[in-house]
Parts: C-alpha cells; sequence; structure tokens
C-alpha cells in the first residue's frame, strides 16, 4: 500500500468528513451542497429502454452496437456543430471518470512525458497522470506553457469547479498552438449543456477546429444532462487516429459499456425534452442559492455554466466550510481543486429542490 500512497495524492474528501459531521448535527437535517451528483429521478424514456435491454446475456462490444455509433455521431452534429463524424470518430467509455484516470496510461505515457491541466481543476487529471508515472503540470493559460515533453493537454470548458467558459478565440488559439507543437488536446466537456450565462462551445466546432480533428478529441458524458450518472454512460468524440488506438487498447482491457446502458444512451441522446426540463430545475435552484450567497456576504466569480457556483467571503475556504456546516450546509473547499482555490468554496446545486429551499432560509 506504500507504494500506492506515494503515487496518489491523499484523497481530498476524507478531510471533509468532521464538518460533515457538524452539518449534519443540525436540528433540519444536513444540506449537501458538497458533490455533484444528480438527485432527480431518471427519465422514464431512459428507463423503460434500459429494461427493454435487459435480456443481454451476451457480451457487449468495446466499440458499441451500430445504433448507439448513430446516436453518439447524430448528437455531435446537432448539439456541437461537428461536421463529417463517423462511427470512426466516436468511442463509448465507462463514464469519463475512469476515461480521465487512465488516460495517460492508455496512451502510453509515462515518466518524462507531461499532463497538463488547469490551474484549478477536478483532481483526477493529476491523479491519471501519476498513475501513469508521467510529469503534470497546472497552468493559467496553456500557450505559455513550455511544449517540450508536453504529450497531453487537458482542457475543461464549462470548468469544474469554477464554471468558467472558455471562448470561441480562446480555444481557437489554444488549439492552433497545440497542433503547431504536436500535443495532443483532450477537451472535457461533461457540462457543455448547462450553459447560464454563456453558450459554450466545443472544440469540434468548425469555427474552433476548422473542420479537422486531427489531435483534438472531447469527452462527454450524461451523468448531468441525463440524471444518468448511476448508468456510467459517456463517450469520446474526435481524432479518429487517436480513437482507434484507444479502441484497440480498451478491446483487449475489456473496458465494455453494459449492453443495457447502450440502449438506454441511444434513448437518452434521442431526446431533448428531458434534458430541458432538467435544465429548468437547475436553473431555478442556481437561480435560489446565488441569490442567497449574495445576500449572506458571498462574491461569486466564473459559474457562467456548470451545476456550481464558485463563491468566496475572502476567506480561508476552510473557514468559510466550517461557518456554513454550522448553518448544516456542507460545500466543497475550493483547495480541493487547486492551492488557487483557498479561498473560495464550491456550491452545488444538485440537491432536491427541498433542500434548496432549507439552504436559501438558513443563509437567510
Amino acid at each position: 500500500m506504500s507504494a500506492v500512497s506515494d503515487r496518489l495524492p491523499a484523497f481530498p474528501w476524507d478531510k471533509l468528513e468532521p464538518y460533515k459531521a457538524t452539518a449534519a448535527a443540525h436540528p433540519g437535517g444536513i444540506v449537501d451542497l458538497s458533490v455533484g451528483t444528480p438527485v432527480d429521478p431518471v427519465p422514464e424514456l431512459i428507463q423503460k429502454a434500459l429494461i427493454a435491454a435487459a435480456d443481454s446475456p451476451g457480451y457487449p462490444t468495446v466499440w458499441g452496437t451500430p445504433e448507439l455509433r448513430d446516436a453518439l455521431t447524430g448528437w455531435c452534429e446537432r448539439r456541437l456543430g461537428a461536421q463529417g463524424i463517423t462511427h470512426h470518430h466516436v468511442l463509448p467509455v465507462v463514464g469519463s471518470k475512469e476515461l480521465v484516470a487512465w488516460l495517460p496510461t492508455q496512451l502510453g505515457l509515462g515518466p518524462g512525458d507531461k499532463v497538463a491541466y488547469p490551474r484549478l481543476a477536478y483532481p483526477t487529471y493529476e491523479v491519471g497522470a501519476r498513475l501513469a508515472r508521467a510529469d503534470h503540470v497546472a497552468y493559467d493559460d496553456p500557450t505559455q506553457l513550455d511544449p517540450n515533453g508536453l504529450k497531453l493537454l487537458w482542457l475543461n470548458s464549462p470548468s469544474n469547479p469554477t464554471g468558467r467558459v472558455l471562448a470561441k478565440d480562446e480555444l481557437t488559439r489554444i488549439v492552433a498552438w497545440a497542433r503547431e507543437h504536436g500535443i495532443l488536446v483532450f477537451s472535457d466537456e461533461c457540462y457543455i449543456e448547462l450553459g447560464w450565462e454563456a453558450d459554450p462551445l466545443s472544440v469540434l466546432h468548425p469555427d474552433v477546429c476548422g473542420g479537422s480533428y486531427e489531435g483534438i478529441v472531447s469527452v462527454h458524458s450524461l451523468s448531468k444532462r441525463s440524471n444518468l450518472a448511476g448508468y456510467r454512460a459517456a463517450f469520446l468524440a474526435g481524432d479518429p487516429a487517436v480513437l482507434g488506438d484507444l479502441l484497440q487498447i480498451r478491446k483487449h482491457g475489456g473496458m465494455m459499456t453494459s449492453a443495457p446502458t447502450q440502449s438506454a444512451v441511444v434513448a437518452a441522446l434521442g431526446d431533448e425534452r428531458h434534458v430541458h426540463e432538467q435544465r429548468e430545475r437547475y436553473a431555478a435552484r442556481r437561480a435560489a442559492l446565488r441569490d442567497a450567497l449574495l445576500r449572506h456576504g458571498f462574491r461569486i466569480e466564473h459559474s457562467e455554466a456548470s451545476l456550481y457556483l464558485w463563491a468566496t467571503r475572502d476567506e480561508s475556504c476552510w473557514n468559510t466550510v466550517a461557518h456554513l456546516a454550522d448553518l448544516g450546509i456542507l460545500v466543497a473547499p475550493g483547495d480541493f481543486y487547486g492551492l488557487a482555490g483557498d479561498h473560495f468554496v464550491r456550491v452545488a446545486f444538485t440537491a432536491t429542490d427541498e433542500r434548496v429551499e432549507e439552504a436559501v432560509r438558513r443563509l437567510g
């Protein structure tokens, strides 16, 4: 176990346990806004598709059924504006976190290779580099990085934790720079359907990539837009050469999305109504929490998209966590996502309407 401990950082959520206990002791119960996990029902049409495919005794394919690939390519064209997408441009994966954690290893990266990710970021980007024993570096502007040895560049727009959205000009500049230096770009776009004060754009949009997918791959998830975190349903889209290599590796590793989940994804991507309804729920919760936090003396930065409010009282994030825990509200400290977040907290609006209303009451 010591070898594992040397390779991986401490699991950050363990540090939150005492504050969770404090919040849980509140007479009105805990309001847990620390984790962005869906709480609303899985849409009925998706449940029915899963049930209809329940009698699936054989092994599924890693590449997915033709129907699934049709659903993935069609969604990329409709939603992302991607052009000329074929089955070779898409690949289902077993949830996006698995992909993020093991991508450097599957790409064959190792000591001396560098993986770069935003200075404020989902911790699993660093974990993936560490698992591959590659070097890792955080950035504010990736085009200011030393390109020597840099093999994998992670983008994340909309951002977890800040909700920041990269503008078209910024995305275009980064993609061009990465291509100039032969650096592979993976863009984590799992929150792309949750833009509030901005309209997030994919790296696959022709205005960004110039109609070529060389050296770029986008990562998408159905966890948030369709409440399918429990289904482990995600996919990649982009450079067919990169995805072809990953497909072969994942075949050898048996990394296959279950057959019922594949059918559920087809149903989910073919329906926009449930996405609109879920957005409306999140929009109402976001507005209520945002107003309550501002009245309580917080300042909110970025947060123009995603499922989070990036909030500060200009004090240590742990002081803020303690203050809110005394009110029975649990949030995530900003330093979980990098030292640059040490004066912020991440507030998820994925709790039920009743719990969000209770948080608003307590903040008032």
